[in-house]
């Protein structure tokens, strides 16, 4: 990719943007609570089930939006918003895109890096989640759809890692050989997210959909989700 793309990219994928990332855990917290997480081998097993999950529904969705942004197709740009925010199964798995989608919008507009038609169309939507907000930006700052589509993943992927390395505990060299460990899967997840037919979507993961739902009276805990 071109160094004029690669800048604005880490900056739009870095957990330390602040758009609230870095206080959810998408599930792994009650997971590590009763056990099913509890070192690195079973952290790198439940992030690589996480990513599959991701490049079935949320990676595609993210990589049609980039597709709608870039066409400045405010109906599809509004039909794959509102199909992602439908599909939110539990309240803080909504919750949690919608909060950091709204951030992340805000930043686009404060920001003042997106153009006119752009701007219309994040404000013709009632409610923004992050994949939502991600596409806009990406498209805003000229990052290349599929570097996107990546940073995007590896984003995700590195949250989990630093909630394992938080809450399991892992070491910090855990952590980063754990995260070096996972690049192969992220590209293979980027590449899936481009080639499923709307057909082919699902986000069926009934398992971390109970999580979720645990995870909203769990006892003692650090993250939203």
């Amino acid at each position: 990719m071109q160094s004029t793309a690669l800048l604005p990219l880490l900056q739009l994928a870095s957990p330390s943007l602040p758009i609230g990332a870095y206080t959810y855990s998408q599930g792994l917290e009650p997971s590590i609570e009763n056990g099913m997480v509890k070192d690195e081998s079973s952290a790198r097993e439940w992030i690589i089930e996480s990513l599959g999950i991701v490049a079935d529904f949320e990676a595609p969705i993210l990589w049609r939006l980039l597709k709608a942004f870039s066409a400045r197709d405010t109906e599809a740009v509004t039909y794959w918003t509102e199909f992602f925010i439908a599909a939110r199964d539990t309240a803080e798995f909504r919750a949690e895109t919608i909060q950091m989608g709204f951030s992340l919008g805000k930043l686009v507009v404060d920001l003042k890096i997106a153009d006119d038609s752009l701007l219309a169309i994040l404000a013709s939507q009632p409610e923004i989640p992050l994949p939502t907000a991600f596409a806009c930006a990406a498209e805003a700052l000229a990052v290349p759809h599929e570097d996107a589509l990546r940073g995007m993943l590896f984003s995700m992927v590195e949250n989990q890692v630093l909630v394992c390395v938080k809450s399991v505990p892992l070491g910090q060299v855990s952590g980063q050989r754990l995260l070096l460990s996972l690049h192969s899967s992220i590209d293979a997840a980027s590449l899936r997210a481009q080639q499923l037919k709307d057909d082919e979507l699902s986000n069926w993961a009934p398992a971390l959909s109970l999580l979720s739902m645990r995870h909203e009276t769990q006892y003692c805990r650090v993250y939203r989700s």
